[in-house]
């Protein structure tokens, strides 16, 4: 990987990367691609004067195996305040409606869960320093491109973090399948943060203890768990039905 940048990988991020006007040094499109889509990345690119170099696959397969083709060299992410969180959702006049990452150590859960808090609304992401899946390539690819949309603050301490948004009003939902209230019974329509555990661990021990309630999301088959980031999905988009209910 060339110093100092982060590789985009697949058509959507890349697309994503240009239309957000991200710092790209270059982008590498597999020799012979011809699709529509690729063809469209590339006249995007031409306006914006980035350059394009062609490659062989085995070139993209030795930087990332999962790329459809295309990938582009980007400054790197910028991490955000949990003060800027809050901010947009000042700005944009609405209750603060955030999602808290404990222990997600998949890159795909956490490009999955941050591509449904995007295209839910919400106004960002809290993710800890320590024991967190990186925000690379692959979480890139996996949020399709959302990561570039939201806001994600990466902080040193959850439960100081959980602390500072209970000050400013904000209610902290838990989600652990033990818990005795179902999802949809509980109340999430004002100023909320939704705390996702991983599927393994669940949330660690003090950030389940700082919670001001949990919800559990009923199951009747065979399977006893969800995929993290599904469950995540579940619960962000039940708050939106709330939140739209009392509009």
């Amino acid at each position: 990987m060339e110093e100092n940048t982060t590789v985009i990988a697949g058509r959507n991020p890349v697309m994503e990367a240009i239309k957000k006007d991200y710092l790209i040094s270059r982008i590498l499109v597999s020799i012979g691609e011809k699709e529509g889509s690729i063809l469209k990345i590339l006249s995007e690119a031409k306006k914006k004067n980035i350059p394009v170099k062609q490659v062989s696959v085995t070139k993209l397969d030795s930087i990332i195996t999962s790329h459809q083709g295309i990938i582009a060299y980007i400054s790197p992410i910028e991490f955000f305040e949990v003060s800027d969180i809050l901010d947009i959702a000042k700005e944009r006049k609405e209750q603060p409606f955030i999602v808290i990452l404990d222990q997600i150590e998949d890159v795909h859960n956490l490009g999955a869960i941050a591509r449904s808090a995007e295209a839910a609304g919400c106004h960002g992401i809290i993710i800890p320093l320590h024991r967190s899946a990186p925000v690379n390539a692959a979480a890139m690819k996996a949020s399709a491109g959302a990561l570039l949309h939201i806001k994600v603050a990466r902080v040193t301490n959850l439960n100081a973090a959980m602390e500072q948004l209970k000050k400013e009003g904000l209610w902290i939902c838990g989600t652990h399948q033990d818990a005795d209230r179902e999802y949809y019974n509980a109340d999430l329509k004002g100023p909320l943060a939704i705390v996702i555990g991983s599927e393994g661990a669940g949330m660690s021990r003090l950030v389940a203890q700082n919670c001001d309630f949990n919800v559990n999301i009923p199951l009747s088959g065979n399977i006893t768990s969800l995929n993290a980031s599904c469950a995540a999905a579940i619960v962000i988009f039940e708050a939106v039905k709330q939140r739209k209910m009392v509009k």
